[in-house]
């Protein structure tokens, strides 16, 4: 557009030049010749509007969005219009308490109060992008800097309106998941209605004060050491009832030895036992037998 105007700004100034004396009105041919050529140029760059990948573009004519997007690649538009272009790729907003970590200089975590009235700072990353076919809503509803219109406003509130809902304990430990979707839930759906797409959410660190965390290590060491006796309680039960099946196994047989066997009977297995020593190399005299009738067997020399 710019150079359009400057074309013409030439070409007029031609006309002015013509009827001067020489050597002016050649000079304003020339002026003519070179104004025409950078109307030309100025429309036809104008008219042809190139849109890289991953963006669309909003056109505006005399202060009017109009509901069209201009996609990506090469498009012939109107020249009077202006194109404004829009990233839908997808884009991350993190709010940290680390210097220069997020997207804010200096200290940017949130700050929120719990249900037992605790500061707690949480550090959060948002990934989204804007729905295309928004584009035009969003420029007409909200402008361009939509980052800190509604990303960041909306995020930070949410969070400290879902944050009551939990003491600091949970938030930490076994209720950080359930608080990360429930917040997801709310921010997507006002990110929805204003043209834009939530894909992730993370909490990426939630600090608590001192006290807490003490409290904290204090419970943590107490579970541990509760899960230690639980354990040694568990091996000795199992000892003792390894030494109950031993006495009980003992004690049956005992109980078999000395109600199943007889005299005859533990007499011919003295007189088994005798006779595999009698035979031995080693053996000498074996004296067997009762005091009245005893066998006398005589070893090898």
């Amino acid at each position: 557009m710019a150079l359009m105007i400057l074309g013409l700004l030439f070409f007029v100034f031609s006309f002015a030049l013509k009827n001067l004396k020489d050597p002016l009105p050649k000079i304003g041919v020339g002026l003519k010749i070179f104004g025409l050529v950078i109307v030309i140029i100025g429309f036809l760059s104008a008219t042809i509007v190139q849109i890289n990948a991953g963006q669309v573009g909003v056109k505006t004519l005399f202060g009017e969005v109009q509901t069209d997007v201009v996609t990506s690649g090469l498009n012939v538009v109107n020249p009077l219009v202006d194109v404004v272009r829009f990233d839908t790729k997808t884009q991350n907003y993190t709010m940290s308490g680390v210097h220069d970590e997020g997207d804010k200089a200096g200290d940017d975590a949130i700050k929120v109060l719990t249900e037992d009235g605790l500061e707690v700072i949480i550090d959060l990353s948002v990934l989204y992008r804007i729905i295309p076919g928004d584009a035009p809503k969003i420029v007409r509803e909200i402008g361009i800097d939509y980052r800190d219109k509604i990303v960041r406003p909306v995020t930070r509130t949410r969070i400290r309106d879902n944050a009551v809902f939990y003491n600091a304990i949970d938030l930490y430990s076994n209720k950080r998941d359930e608080f990360q979707t429930r917040i997801f839930k709310t921010i997507e759906t006002d990110f929805k209605t204003r043209g834009l797409v939530l894909e992730q959410l993370l909490v990426r660190n939630i600090t608590l004060p001192n006290t807490v965390k003490v409290a904290i290590e204090e419970k943590i060491k107490a579970e541990q050491e509760a899960q230690k006796m639980t354990f040694v309680l568990s091996k000795e039960k199992q000892e003792a009832e390894r030494k109950r099946v031993e006495a009980q196994g003992i004690a049956d047989y005992q109980r078999i030895i000395n109600t199943g066997l007889t005299s005859n009977q533990l007499q011919y297995e003295q007189i088994k036992a005798l006779k595999e020593i009698a035979l031995s190399p080693n053996s000498k005299v074996i004296i067997m037998g009762n005091e009245k009738n005893p066998v006398i067997i005589g070893g090898n020399k």
